[in-house]
């Protein structure tokens, strides 16, 4: 029988939810990585909706982790270690609204976290340039369509995993080593 755990869920926004979820996968002490769709102001949006740039919703994934394994500050440094905070609605090629770099607080906890880690990193001067990353508030998930999901594990060997997702999990790999 399967005990009940400790689990919390965080919703985070930085470019392509292709660049997030496969490395959030493969972070111990997450649960679950799910690419899907938040803040925009129509219901059910598609793929094609979102990459429209008029619905106003950002690509996100919203990652479920146990806190007795890794801490919402830690979700939050490695969010900042995958993506460039201070591209406004984009990241490299990826631009649009959609493409937004932005932290989705599930409780007022995570919402001081957000606020205090991008101000330390402000402070620190850890970019050149001031982070643009928006603390939003959280909206109905939608989880986007089955061939998002996993997209990595799926197509590892098309062209935008090989030279945009796989450098981040070398990333991530670094991050993890220096723990």
């Amino acid at each position: 029988m399967m005990s009940e755990q400790n689990v919390q869920t965080a919703t985070i926004a930085g470019g392509c939810f292709w660049c997030l979820e496969a490395p959030y996968q493969r972070v111990p002490g997450v649960i679950s990585a799910i690419s899907g769709y938040m803040g925009g102001e129509i219901e059910n949006p598609t793929y094609a909706q979102v990459c429209s740039g008029t619905t106003g919703h950002a690509e996100v994934v919203q990652v479920t982790f146990n806190p007795d394994k890794i801490s919402f500050e830690e979700i939050l440094d490695i969010f900042f270690i995958l993506h460039d905070p201070t591209q406004l609605n984009r990241q490299g090629n990826d631009t649009g609204t959609q493409y937004r770099s932005a932290i989705f607080p599930h409780n007022d906890e995570q919402l001081q976290q957000a606020k205090a880690k991008i101000d330390a990193l402000n402070q620190e001067g850890e970019y050149t340039l001031e982070i643009v990353t928006t603390i939003e508030p959280l909206a109905t998930f939608y989880r986007a369509e089955d061939y998002h999901q996993d997209y990595y594990d799926t197509n590892p060997h098309q062209s935008y995993c090989q030279v945009i997702v796989a450098p981040k999990l070398e990333k991530l790999k670094r991050y993890l080593q220096g723990k």
